[in-house]
């Protein structure tokens, strides 16, 4: 069985985000969207909302499940067996940062394959999200309906 994960923190997630969890799924039998459980960082999203949130966005493929680790993602891989990482790149400056981490963790055992953004969402971010969100600004089309109501639910209680 052919086997990946598409790791990151979704906070929240894109539908660019989406559309590289499709396409991993249409090459891998299993894939694994992990969620990073960061202790030192307060994510906007606690990581159980975005796992939700995830497997709400996901429900359309059979094999994909989501998940969520802390610690070495190449730890993460030996232990749930996964071979692959599948990342989405956006503009070489993703590819700066991902290329080193990519090499690390083949040094570690697991390769990681890059997937170019759909040109569609080659600019969004979770970041970027939420700064258009706080401000009340329209995200819609940019992440899933679901998400853009929790966006806004949460900004209307802080």
């Amino acid at each position: 069985m052919r086997k990946a994960v598409c790791p990151g923190s979704f906070d929240p997630v894109t539908l660019g985000h989406l559309d590289v969890f499709a396409r991993a799924a249409n090459q891998f039998d299993h894939v694994t969207v992990a969620v990073l459980v960061n202790s030192t960082k307060d994510g906007f999203f606690t990581v159980e909302q975005r796992m939700e949130m995830i497997q709400e966005c996901v429900k359309p493929f059979p094999n994909i499940v989501v998940d969520s680790f802390h610690g070495l993602l190449a730890d993460y891989c030996k232990e749930q067996e996964i071979s692959a990482i599948v990342k989405g790149l956006r503009a070489v400056s993703d590819f700066d940062y991902e290329l080193q981490m990519a090499q690390m963790n083949s040094r570690l055992g697991v390769d990681t394959l890059f997937v170019a953004t759909n040109p569609e969402f080659s600019f969004l971010s979770s970041s970027m999200i939420k700064e258009i969100a706080k401000f009340g600004g329209d995200v819609s089309g940019l992440v899933p309906e679901h998400v853009n109501t929790a966006l806004k639910a949460e900004f209307l209680t802080k």
